[in-house]
């Protein structure tokens, strides 16, 4: 049975997502989600918590691939991930 999980998205990637350019999210796995989940993402105006205000957008996007790692379990050493950061690649 799938879920409803809710989270916050800044406005620059909640405009990106509106527009199809972006079709992913990068997220802390501090939360449970599966395929067939459906995501709804909330516009903030800010990350700061004293100043971040809710602007009513909000998007359904329905979860169909969840990829779930650590960074040991990753190719790269620790120090490169460190040095260089992690890029995430989505295509059609």
């Amino acid at each position: 049975m799938s879920k409803i999980v809710i989270k916050k998205v800044l406005p620059e990637y909640f405009q990106d997502i509106l527009d199809g350019k972006k079709k992913y999210e990068l997220r802390l796995n501090d939360f449970e989600i599966e395929p067939g989940d459906i995501l709804v993402l909330e516009e903030y105006t800010s990350a700061d918590h004293n100043t971040r205000q809710a602007t009513g957008r909000r998007l359904e996007k329905k979860v169909s691939y969840l990829r779930k790692f650590k960074i040991q379990d990753l190719w790269w050493a620790e120090e490169e991930i460190k040095e260089k950061g992690i890029q995430i690649i989505s295509f059609e």
